[in-house]
């Protein structure tokens, strides 16, 4: 699909903020890093001011992080706090996943003097991110239908497996946060199979954020190196201890550099392509599929093969339908930091 990209919601008022600027801090929260960003809204328009990145677990509250910004780029209090958070938000408490403190609006509001705060899940605030972004930060996977109208399916792995949706009522989306990343994961092949009683011995309940994440990439390469019985070449185990492994993994398999590393990311690919179309199905996602979270862009060479869409369409009867929805990469990493911000400006705070 080309041309210029936009996207409308319903659920927000995006009129120009007639009295002056407005301020938002937004933030994009996780379990390993958090991102706050201070944006100005003035004539319809959001413009980035300052942006710092903190580890999480340095800090006992998101409060603190926002305390710790302010000072550091010697801010004012904002207008407005919006803050999209890696975990369920519940009547304006989240609780993060892999990390030890809870978020509360209502704490934010009374600690920051901030009237207006406001928690998003982090893949709902990519959904409207969307908004504030352009042609040229995706990477086109597969054109579809670019007449067809119809819900939108964001599925994105990272350090865990974020996945949303948008529904379109015919005239606009309105964005909704899941957490199916945490359903159970389905096996196939007799391969599966054993990968699956692998991760069941490990875990015990074996979900899609299992093997469809960062740490999912190195469980498979644990797998295959023990059920192959094949000797991990030194300059990898070096590498895998200094670095993070799921990336070396994954750097290995797209410069082609180990055969264990390329099967691992065929099985990464192939459970991502199973899973989106999984997503794409339940939500009849015929607006279209966004790949998004960290690793996605790292391995786009890896997605534009014949095999990631050969897995996405091998369904049951359905073809047709996945077959409608332009797929894309989101190469922005920001998009979550954006669209906390864009609601935090636009929607009904």
């Amino acid at each position: 699909m080309t041309g210029r990209w936009e996207i409308a919601f319903g659920t927000t008022n995006k009129k120009e903020y007639s009295e002056g600027k407005l301020t938002v801090l937004a933030g994009d929260v996780g379990g390993t890093k958090t991102n706050l960003a201070v944006f100005e809204l003035a004539e319809g328009k959001l413009e980035k001011r300052a942006e710092t990145t903190y580890h999480s677990a340095q800090f006992i509250s998101l409060t603190d992080i926002i305390k710790r910004f302010l000072a550091e780029n010697n801010l004012q209090k904002p207008d407005r706090i919006c803050a999209g958070v890696a975990g369920p938000t519940i009547r304006g408490v989240a609780k993060i996943t892999n990390l030890s403190w809870s978020i509360d609006s209502k704490n934010i509001q009374q600690e920051t003097g901030v009237e207006k705060v406001h928690l998003l899940n982090d893949l709902e605030a990519t959904a409207y991110g969307l908004a504030g972004l352009t042609e040229n930060d995706f990477i086109l996977l597969n054109e579809g239908d670019a007449e067809a109208k119809g819900n939108i399916a964001i599925i994105a792995p990272g350090t865990g497996l974020g996945e949303a949706g948008l529904y379109w009522d015919g005239a606009a989306y309105y964005p909704f946060p899941t957490e199916g990343g945490h359903c159970d994961f389905c096996p196939r092949t007799d391969q599966d199979i054993e990968l699956f009683r692998y991760l069941q011995k490990k875990y015990g309940v074996v979900s899609w954020e299992k093997v469809v994440a960062g740490p999912g990439i190195h469980d498979i390469y644990s797998f295959l190196r023990i059920s192959g019985k094949t000797d991990e070449p030194s300059w990898l185990s070096d590498a895998l201890r200094k670095d993070d492994p799921s990336a070396v993994i994954s750097h290995a398999a797209v410069n082609n550099t180990d055969a264990v590393c390329s099967e691992t990311m065929g099985l990464f690919v192939r459970y991502l392509a199973r899973e989106s179309s999984n997503l794409v199905l339940k939500m009849k996602a015929t607006g279209g599929l966004f790949l998004g979270g960290g690793i996605p862009p790292k391995i786009a060479t890896l997605l534009q093969k014949e095999s990631f869409y050969a897995s996405y369409l091998d369904c049951d009867r359905m073809q047709h339908l996945l077959k409608q929805a332009p797929i894309r990469i989101i190469k922005n990493e920001n998009t979550a930091l954006i669209g906390a911000a864009w609601y935090g400006a636009f929607g009904e705070l």
